[in-house]
């Protein structure tokens, strides 16, 4: 019995130690990985204002589950769940506020704001969006349908 528990525990080791590193995803077929998507539902808070168009401003609730929207009454939410899924198999933040040493130009795309808070890919979000120059209105652009068309 003593000699069957060390080799189980001695192939056990072995397994272990042959293992990806935590985090690391394994490579197959010669295919780069997939990032991971959480399989919790996003769910966000969109509240925009300083829109010219009024059917832009208000407070938004979006749900997205793996399958597309499931809840929350924003205007286009199945084209807002497809755009959350494509910036996350991507690996990108579309909530990530611009870089503070980032060369901007200098033009204004129009007063509207929005601030998005909730939950998305497992991680808490809390962003501000503007239009205040050449990198806030690329950011509010890649958000698109999140947040709402705005020109000017």
């Amino acid at each position: 019995m003593l000699r069957r528990l060390a080799l189980t525990t001695a192939t056990a080791a072995l397994a272990l130690s042959a293992a990806p590193a935590a985090g690391a995803l394994p490579v197959l077929d010669g295919l780069p990985p997939l990032p991971l998507l959480s399989s919790a539902p996003d769910r966000l808070t969109v509240v925009v204002n300083g829109s010219a168009e009024r059917a832009a401003n208000g407070t938004f609730e979006l749900e997205c589950g793996t399958a597309g929207p499931t809840g929350g009454n924003h205007p286009a939410a199945e084209h807002a769940c497809t755009r959350l899924g494509q910036l996350a198999r991507a690996g990108k933040d579309p909530f990530a506020a611009t870089a503070s040493d980032r060369m901007c130009t200098m033009q204004h795309g129009g007063p509207a704001v929005a601030r998005v808070t909730g939950t998305w890919q497992g991680r808490s979000v809390d962003a501000r969006f503007d239009r205040t120059n050449g990198c806030e209105i690329e950011r509010w652009r890649n958000l698109e349908p999140v947040l709402p068309s705005v020109r000017r």
